[in-house]
């Protein structure tokens, strides 16, 4: 199963989480991230033979692209390119080849159900970045929409959020929205893994196609979450 991570936020903590990865998105400027540290996270990441992946975002660093924006599709779209465009530009100076694509929080969230905005995202890839992959949830409108646009997808799995049971992830505003010990991860990745399936908050088990999982750069225990994920599953 291949581990991702969000890194070139900001955190301090990218060199560290590195070595346990498979893949990861990096920040393009949409709610953190500028060119210089696109730059440093991509070679980063190709001294650790890591594969790398935009992560655009709502315009929007002061809530950290994790708030919903009222914004024109226009708009919208016109921020992304800016984003992509920065992101693709540098990869190839770096001789890189980005590997895939993965709409950050609420853009992720919104494109999830809202048809609108995964049709955008879809037409964006088939218009610029031909060839690239998708992160996507599963059972998600950019998973069902994707094979219309001939856009190979990814589905991902969060390894410290949890579940509704809808398959949506527990608002962040909840209580149990995140899991933060290695413990809590390593039983939820468990049945994910060895089963196909996966535990919503309220104790349901829901069969689940995974291609990707997820641990956020920013949850505390990211460092020690990873060791254990490599540890137990590597």
């Amino acid at each position: 199963m291949d581990i991702n991570c969000d890194l070139g936020e900001g955190l301090g903590n990218d060199k560290d989480l590195i070595p346990f990865l498979d893949t990861c998105n990096i920040a393009c400027g949409g709610h953190a991230g500028n060119r210089d540290t696109v730059l440093s996270t991509m070679r980063l990441a190709k001294e650790q033979s890591v594969k790398i992946g935009a992560h655009p975002s709502f315009p929007d660093s002061q809530n950290f692209g994790r708030k919903e924006m009222e914004i024109e599709p226009s708009i919208l779209k016109n921020s992304l390119i800016h984003q992509l465009d920065l992101f693709f530009e540098i990869a190839v100076k770096e001789n890189m080849n980005v590997h895939h694509i993965k709409p950050h929080g609420a853009l992720y969230n919104k494109a999830a159900k809202d048809e609108n905005t995964a049709r955008l995202i879809l037409e964006l890839i088939v218009e610029k970045y031909t060839g690239t992959i998708l992160y996507c949830p599963p059972n998600s409108m950019m998973e069902s929409l994707a094979a219309n646009y001939a856009v190979a997808i990814h589905r991902e799995v969060f390894a410290d959020r949890t579940y509704q049971d809808d398959l949506s992830l527990t608002n962040r505003k909840e209580l149990n929205a995140l899991l933060t010990t290695p413990d809590e991860v390593i039983s939820h990745l468990s049945l994910i893994f060895e089963r196909k399936s996966i535990r919503s908050l309220s104790g349901k088990i829901f069969p689940i196609q995974a291609d990707t999982v997820c641990v956020h750069g920013d949850n505390p225990a990211a460092l020690e979450i990873l060791k254990s994920i490599h540890f137990n599953f590597g």
